[in-house]
């Protein structure tokens, strides 16, 4: 990548660059994931630790423990304006995850079913869609210990609760 991809919260008091494209893209549909974003999905563009730099001001942190891994996810958020700009998952120590909304422009990146999934559509609610071709997981795309889960691919779009 010749530049870097910048982004920042709603009231432009907490900003970051990316350096690298993201290593994959999550949708993810958890309850969780629900109520932090007040939607039916969250985003997720996960990135390395160090191809994230903030560039101006300081995140608020609130952790989370999980319910399903009983590790700790940390939200690090304007402490202006609260937006949710990216997490930090006990679980996965390396990887940073970048809400794709916070970024300045959220499509320079492709999403393709080689890099995107969607996981715990087993929460997901009534009339979320999936699009056709991408690996789609009942809960997360590893198990506890690690192990890849199998995904389902479907032919066509496929709602997940009619």
């Amino acid at each position: 990548m010749d530049k870097t991809h910048a982004g920042g919260c709603l009231c432009g008091a907490l900003r970051y660059e990316v350096s690298t494209p993201p290593l994959r893209l999550t949708w993810c549909t958890c309850r969780f994931c629900q109520k932090m974003t007040g939607t039916p999905m969250n985003a997720l563009a996960g990135f390395t630790r160090s191809a994230l730099r903030l560039v101006q001001g300081t995140p608020a942190i609130y952790t989370h423990v999980s319910e399903g891994s009983g590790k700790a996810i940390h939200l690090n958020s304007c402490p202006t304006c609260s937006t949710t700009v990216f997490l930090e998952l006990e679980r996965f120590p390396d990887f940073l995850g970048v809400m794709t909304g916070t970024l300045d422009n959220p499509d320079w990146f492709d999403r393709t079913p080689d890099n995107a999934k969607y996981i715990f559509t087993e929460c997901a609610q009534k009339g979320t869609l999936v699009q056709a071709g991408f690996p789609v997981y009942a809960q997360h795309a590893t198990d506890l210990e690690g192990n890849p889960q199998t995904p389902a691919v479907y032919d066509h779009h496929h709602l997940v609760h009619p």
